[in-house]
C-alpha cells in the first residue's frame, strides 16, 4: 500500500507549493489535498501517515489533531513555534523549507515507510552518488566537471540520469533525497 499525505489548507497557493516540494522530495507517495476540515472528514481521515495542516484549522479542530499529534505538522507563518506542536514555517525560500523538511524527518518524525519509498527501483552508481553530492552543495555543471575530471556533456548526462532514476527534479528535493538516505549531511548543504 502507498503511503498517504494529506495537507490541509484554504490557501490554494500554499497547498500546491507544498505539494509540489513534497511530490519532488517523495516521488512514490500520495499526496492529497483538502481545502477545508469538512473535505478531510468527508474521505477517509485516518488513512494518512502525515497531516499538513493550516494553524487555523489546527486550532478550529484542536482535538481531532491531538488524537492524531504524532502526525500532525502545524503549518505557521512566521510565528514562534508553537509549544509541543511540530510546525513548519512556510514564510521560507524553497531552500531553507526543504532544510525545515529534512530536519522534521531526522528528528524522527519521518515514517518509515515514507523514507525508504523513493528507494525501491532508483540504485544511483558511484559516480551518480559523487555528482548528487556536489549538486546538492550548490557546484554547477561545470564546477562538477572540474571536480571529477570529466567533460561538462558527462555531468549533463549523470544528472539526466539522476533525475530520471529518482523522479525528482528539484535541486531542493535532490537535497532531501541525499539527506534522507545518508549521501551528505544535512549541516554540509
Amino acid at each position: 500500500m502507498v503511503p498517504e499525505i494529506a495537507i490541509i489548507e484554504p490557501n490554494t497557493l500554499t497547498a500546491l507549493g507544498l505539494e509540489h516540494l513534497l511530490e519532488e522530495v517523495m516521488p512514490q507517495i500520495n499526496i492529497r489535498v483538502f481545502p477545508s476540515f469538512e473535505a478531510l472528514v468527508d474521505d477517509t481521515p485516518d488513512m494518512f501517515v502525515h497531516y499538513f495542516v493550516s494553524s487555523k484549522i489546527y486550532f478550529e479542530h484542536t482535538a481531532f489533531f491531538l488524537e492524531r499529534k504524532h502526525r500532525a505538522i502545524v503549518l505557521t507563518s512566521g510565528e514562534s513555534p508553537l509549544s509541543g506542536i511540530i510546525s513548519l514555517d512556510i514564510n521560507q525560500n524553497e531552500q531553507q523549507l526543504a532544510k525545515s523538511i529534512l530536519q522534521l524527518m531526522e528528528r524522527g518524525h519521518g515514517h518509515p515507510q515514507v523514507a525508504n519509498a523513493s528507494q525501491e527501483d532508483s540504485v544511483l552508481s558511484l559516480r551518480e552518488i559523487e555528482v548528487l553530492r556536489l549538486v546538492v552543495q550548490g557546484y554547477i555543471n561545470k564546477e562538477i566537471a572540474d571536480k571529477l575530471n570529466i567533460s561538462l556533456t558527462t555531468v549533463i548526462t549523470h544528472r539526466k540520469n539522476i533525475t530520471e532514476k529518482l523522479g525528482i527534479k528539484s535541486v531542493s528535493g535532490l537535497t532531501i533525497y541525499a539527506v534522507m538516505q545518508g549521501l551528505i549531511e544535512a549541516n554540509a548543504i
